[in-house]
């Protein structure tokens, strides 16, 4: 495994699937912001020694404030948001000083964040350029376009991804690097490290690691709050 690394918090977007431009890591969930669940969560992990949220410019002061409120003592710096995640993430890795560090990007508004899911990924790093967390679709999945079926993916080959996501330094700021002098755009961190040679291990995830998308996911997510949760 690792020695200790550094967490990047994404957490810079609009809400606009709510209805309207609300900021969804400042949501309440369980009495709190929903950004919140998972800083705790690396705060209390031993091999996480740094943690750089991201978040719009205008949010930066108050979520400094907040942070600090709920001790949350490992946030040092925050870094700007940007256009784009990826954006957004690029302007963190700048944070970065360490370079042997591993580098753990998760979601911002997925509060659902377990201990395990970080060790299981840093554990599998090992021979690889980065590790991400990940389940079998339970649903067939089709491919579409002009509203017609192309084909039937086979479900066995494929992937649902989450975060955490975790990688070496090195591989992942260079294929950032090149992805943004290229003006190259990915959905998630492994894509840009895969498109540009890396090697990306897949390690299971966990069912409740759900995203906060619509005002339905925190229905979702607060109904898993309540659940027995295993150790971490």
């Amino acid at each position: 495994m690792p020695h200790k690394g550094v967490a990047i918090v994404p957490a810079a977007g609009l809400g606009r699937r709510f209805g309207e431009e609300r900021n969804k890591p400042f949501e309440t969930l369980g009495g709190k912001a929903v950004v919140l669940w998972a800083l705790e969560v690396l705060e209390n992990m031993e091999e996480v020694r740094e943690i750089i949220p991201v978040l719009k410019e205008a949010d930066m002061h108050a979520g400094m404030e907040l942070f600090n409120q709920h001790g949350i003592t490992k946030v040092r710096r925050v870094a700007p948001g940007g256009r784009e995640r990826q954006d957004s993430v690029f302007n963190a890795l700048h944070f970065i000083r360490d370079k042997t560090a591993f580098v753990l990007i998760h979601d911002g508004v997925r509060p659902l964040l377990e201990a395990r899911m970080v060790r299981r990924a840093l554990k599998a790093l090992s021979g690889c350029d980065g590790v991400v967390i990940g389940l079998p679709p339970k649903d067939t999945i089709k491919e579409v376009a002009g509203g017609m079926v192309r084909q039937t993916l086979k479900r066995d080959a494929l992937i649902v991804v989450q975060t955490p996501q975790v990688f070496f330094y090195q591989p992942l700021f260079d294929a950032y690097e090149r992805a943004m002098k290229e003006a190259f755009y990915a959905t998630d961190d492994a894509s840009l490290v895969e498109w540009n040679g890396g090697r990306i291990r897949v390690v299971p995830g966990g069912h409740t690691n759900i995203k906060v998308t619509t005002p339905e996911d925190l229905v979702v997510a607060e109904v898993f709050l309540k659940m027995p949760r295993e150790e971490s």
